[in-house]
């Protein structure tokens, strides 16, 4: 990368705009000469304390260094011009960085940092964008370190650390980021800086003569093998030192790589050819290599790293990648914005777009916890969106998420009491589909809770899984306690009907099988114990005991245990019409060549039977598993079915048959699965129900 001092004077512009001859077509240096001019009016003081114009002249050269094209340029020259940009894609880059640095600054004061930089990029719709604005940070942070407002250059070198240098990096733009590193460091760790560069710099001449000696060696290695390379030595950065000495736990003099030589070579299998001569000439290190060309970093970097023990027995680190590789190295994705023969360039956008999803890692790159929303781990740009709270928090959300789901997102209790939303300072419906780096503020009653249209897909009020969880928990609580005060008002009202109001509650939800009372009346307040159940219970209380006691049948395998009236050793199956199974209230039939067939008692078919032959039944203690059928109904879409039979394989349960029918936008299903009783099935339809896109879950 070039960087030059360029001043006002005419003739050292003409020198500069010379020096880009080589790379922009005559038309283009005409477009940049015109905006130095334009950027030469202002004599305008930026927060960094320098010119517009001396700051505008460094960032054009830095991005002219990364062989940026021409609107690029332009754009690092008028960027705080004040003038308007009369390209059209001149413009668009300007007002992206401008936009790029407002969500900067917000998210940095409220200390959101990883929400931020995954905002950051988000909200980028041209790389390029990005690449300016880190030259106009570098350049900023170069003259602020020199500064004397401490206050500013703190608050810059904290940026740096924590935004830009990251950025950088996760782009494999390695010039800047080492520069940014060790700019920001410098401000912040001032001795710790002092002390290692002092370091350096009193081993500078040794370190000198070993590296010229061991570039001699390995040169005259190369050229008995007949290999063509250009070896050099490579320069230490002070910022990776300290996080070396850091990160194992060693002195200055346990950092073997401050000695450290480059090769590069013309072809891959030059870098293999290379590394065998080095390991020949030198001891190599144990532990100590690195392949990054059959393995390349996360930001594309690629190259053959290993340690060895050079002249005089000293630790030397050596670097072997090819041109290309180290190019694209030092430019990162800058290194995709060059020219083709011929002038032309080679935009790609999507190609590009793609590259950087592929960069963003920030969790692991800084040690933070791993959070991400499900679903985006993939496609950041394709899946979620970033917007912000009113006081500047990034909220991450799905695609096309709403202020319904934003609620829910800042807090349950907020999305119980959502009634309305402002977007940007505007009033929007709550199914407006929200997009990256708009400012939501939920407009929110005292009291109240969600609505049941939210739950309806077609009306698109909530995209997201957690928002449609909480609002089914909300009625799902609503409807418990409604079913808990209808069961105890229907209980207590059969009670004293019948004149037992002595007897417990609990003693009655024991006899219906029902471990925990709130369970037991739920159920009835729910119509699932009725008062023919109750009086039956009630007579039992009151009258003698039967003279025929009632005694354990056996039963086909899988039919469960089933206590049949005054029948003993007779086989039991349960009815394939209408499956069964605790606490269903059932009836026996006595069949010809089955034995007893048990129904459920509300079955379609009972009242069709020979009275005479019914026979009363109930469950066993442990009635073991049953067959059940149940129907889901949904909105048809891609990994329905596999999200379903996720539920159930987590779950353990055993599915007998399956049937599937799918039309243009619906999906009907059929399970049929083996269940302890009606509580677990009908705790997997309210899971099954909780899938996206279904619509109902019921048992047939």
């Amino acid at each position: 990368m070039v960087t030059v001092t360029i001043p006002r004077e005419s003739t050292g512009l003409s020198g500069w705009l010379e020096s880009l001859s080589d790379r922009y077509s005559p038309q283009e240096i005409e477009s940049i000469q015109q905006a130095a001019l334009i950027a030469a009016r202002s004599d305008m003081l930026l927060e960094s304390g320098e010119t517009a114009f001396d700051h505008a002249i460094q960032v054009a050269s830095m991005l002219a260094g990364m062989q940026l094209d021409g609107e690029t340029i332009l754009a690092g020259l008028l960027l705080h011009s004040g003038e308007h940009p009369e390209k059209e894609g001149v413009k668009r880059l300007v007002e992206g960085v401008m936009r790029f640095s407002s969500f900067d600054r917000m998210g940095s004061e409220n200390g959101d940092l990883e929400g931020l930089r995954k905002m950051l990029l988000a909200i980028v719709d041209d790389i390029r964008v990005v690449l300016i604005k880190l030259a106009d940070e570098l350049q900023s942070l170069r003259h602020l370190a020199a500064s004397e407002d401490r206050e500013r250059r703190l608050k810059a070198a904290i940026e740096t650390r924590d935004i830009y240098a990251p950025l950088a990096n996760r782009l494999g733009i390695w010039q800047i980021k080492w520069e940014l590193e060790d700019l920001s460091f410098r401000i912040l760790e001032p001795e710790i800086y002092r002390k290692i560069a002092k370091l350096l710099d009193e081993k500078r001449l040794d370190r000198e003569k070993f590296i010229e000696t061991a570039v001699s060696e390995l040169k005259e290695a190369l050229e008995g093998a007949g290999i063509d390379g250009e070896i050099s030595g490579r320069p230490k950065h002070i910022y990776s030192i300290y996080k070396k000495m850091q990160r194992k736990n060693l002195g200055f003099e346990g950092i073997y790589d401050v000695r450290a030589i480059r090769v590069l070579v013309r072809d891959m299998k030059d870098c293999y050819a290379v590394l065998g001569i080095v390991h020949d000439i030198w001891i190599p290190i144990p532990g100590e290599f690195d392949d990054y060309i059959a393995k390349p970093k996360e930001n594309g970097y690629s190259s053959l790293h290993t340690g060895v023990l050079g002249p005089e027995g000293k630790a030397l680190e050596v670097q072997i990648r090819t041109v290309d590789m180290h190019r694209s190295s030092e430019m990162g994705i800058a290194a995709h914005w060059h020219y083709k023969e011929g002038g032309r360039r080679d935009f790609r956008f999507e190609e590009k777009l793609m590259l950087l999803r592929k960069l963003l890692g920030w969790q692991q790159e800084l040690g933070e916890s791993s959070n991400l929303p499900e679903g985006i781990r993939e496609g950041l740009f394709r899946d979620a969106i970033y917007v912000l709270t009113p006081q500047g928090k990034v909220i991450d959300l799905p695609k096309d998420g709403t202020p319904v789901d934003f609620a829910y997102h800042v807090h349950t209790a907020l999305g119980h009491r959502c009634r309305g939303a402002r977007v940007d300072g505007a009033i929007v419906p709550l199914n407006t589909p929200l997009k990256t780096g708009q400012r939501v503020e939920i407009i929110a009653a005292k009291e109240g809770g969600p609505s049941l249209d939210w739950l309806n897909p077609e009306q698109g009020f909530v995209r997201s899984g957690r928002a449609r969880a909480k609002i089914r928990q909300w009625f799902n609580s609503r409807n418990a306690e409604s079913s808990l005060a209808q069961g105890r008002h229907f209980l207590e009202k059969e009670l004293k009907r019948a004149g037992r109001s002595g007897i417990s509650l609990d003693k009655m939800a024991s006899h219906f099988k029902f471990h925990k009372l709130e369970d037991f009346l739920m159920e009835s307040g729910r119509g699932n114990i009725s008062r023919r159940q109750i009086q039956s219970f009630l007579r039992e209380e009151v009258e003698a005991p039967q003279k025929t006691p009632a005694l354990k049948s056996r039963t086909a395998k899988g039919s469960g245990e089933v206590l049949v009236v005054g029948v003993d050793k007779l086989m039991t199956v349960l009815a394939k019409c209408c499956k069964p199974m605790p606490p269903d209230e059932i009836v026996g039939f006595v069949s010809r060549g089955k034995g007893v067939v048990i129904h459920r008692k509300s079955c379609i078919n009972v009242p069709h039977l020979d009275q005479a032959r019914l026979l009363e039944a109930q469950w066993g203690m442990s009635a073991g598993k049953f067959p059940a059928e149940i129907q889901i109904t949904a909105s048809d879409r891609q990994g329905l079915l596999r999200d379903i039979s996720d539920i159930l394989a987590r779950e353990r349960v055993n599915v007998t048959a399956t049937r599937t029918m799918s039309s243009r936008e619906n999906a009907n299903m059929r399970f049929t699965l083996e269940v302890s009783d009606l509580a677990e099935l009908r705790r997997l339809l309210s899971m099954i129900g909780d899938v996206p896109g279904v619509v109902q879950a019921s048992r047939r």
